[in-house]
């Protein structure tokens, strides 16, 4: 019998995320959604693709929350999607709501699991998770450091017309314009990045990987979903298949990095209890205000909630 993963929203990341799964074949899935026969029909889409993918993975479509009884993992990845011109800020108050009610539901029906949070704003929807949840901070976590990191990795290849793979980099701090990317980290097949970027160009790349999703809005008018669903998939199978793998998530710090009661994005050791371990990078004094001044921002977020 396959682990159980389930996936709360079955919009265009949660179906992708849910296909992504099946053809990985290591769980099987159940994609809620309000509209239950949108995630019924999801569902049966991705099953019909099973004997030409050649994967045993069943994906199960509900609106019932029962149906997510004794997963694994609960994916929450249902809110408002921003429009172009919007921040992420912007969806504070309606976000907060369906999060901390896809909470309560985990917290009933699947109260040993982990939850990995998608929804935007990010950190802020981390912490009302765990709130809603009343689970411990290892089986909370955010999902934002990975896309920030793959989306500067990216960029930097194409500057550099190298692959991808070639590329080295860790993105810390909040989701959105106060991102860090740790330039002292960011190597190309194991070079430094900034001996072979100049400087002016390399703050050009940063600028863009913190406008990343902006810029897909603004081309596509919809909100990203194939990167943000493969790099939730990285999650799940690190903490599934327990690979303890280092990554850039959205984690409750108590202290760590000098900042406390907060979600933000650090380095953690992600496996079959969650955040097994969170990574203290040795990073500049300016990189550590940026993450200060990152964190000081999620507080107020948090402070805004009205749920």
């Amino acid at each position: 019998m396959m682990p159980k993963v389930s996936i709360i929203g079955a919009g265009r990341v949660g179906s992708t995320l849910a296909q992504l799964l099946a053809y990985r074949d290591f769980c099987d899935v159940v994609l809620w959604n309000r509209t239950a026969d949108t995630a019924k029909g999801i569902a049966l889409d991705i099953m019909e693709s099973g004997p030409v993918e050649g994967f045993d993975a069943k994906v199960t479509g509900t609106g019932d929350y029962s149906d997510i009884k004794d997963s694994g993992i609960v994916v929450i990845t249902a809110g408002a999607q921003r429009k172009e011109g919007m921040s992420r800020d912007e969806l504070l108050n309606t976000n907060a709501a369906i999060v901390k009610s896809a909470a309560e539901a985990t917290r009933l029906y699947a109260p040993n699991s982990i939850i990995i949070v998608l929804t935007n704003p990010l950190d802020p929807m981390a912490y009302v998770a765990m709130k809603a949840s009343g689970f411990p901070k290892n089986r909370v976590v955010g999902q934002a450091g990975i896309l920030d990191s793959a989306r500067f990795r990216f960029f930097i290849s194409e500057r550099l017309g190298v692959s991808a793979k070639s590329v080295d980099s860790v993105v810390l701090g909040s989701h959105g314009d106060l991102m860090v990317p740790l330039v002292g980290h960011t190597k190309v097949s194991g070079e430094p990045v900034d001996d072979m970027v100049a400087d002016k160009d390399l703050g050009a790349l940063i600028e863009r990987a913190r406008n990343g999703g902006a810029e897909i809005i603004k081309l596509e008018k919809s909100s990203a979903f194939y990167a943000p669903a493969s790099a939730l998939a990285q999650m799940v199978a690190s903490i599934v298949l327990d690979k303890k793998e280092i990554l850039p998530c959205s984690a409750y710090l108590e202290g760590e990095y000098g900042i406390s009661g907060v979600f933000i994005g650090v380095p953690v050791m992600l496996g079959k209890n969650g955040i097994e371990k969170i990574i203290e990078f040795n990073i500049s004094g300016g990189e550590k205000e940026a993450l200060k001044v990152s964190a000081d921002r999620t507080k107020e977020l948090i402070g805004a909630i009205k749920t």
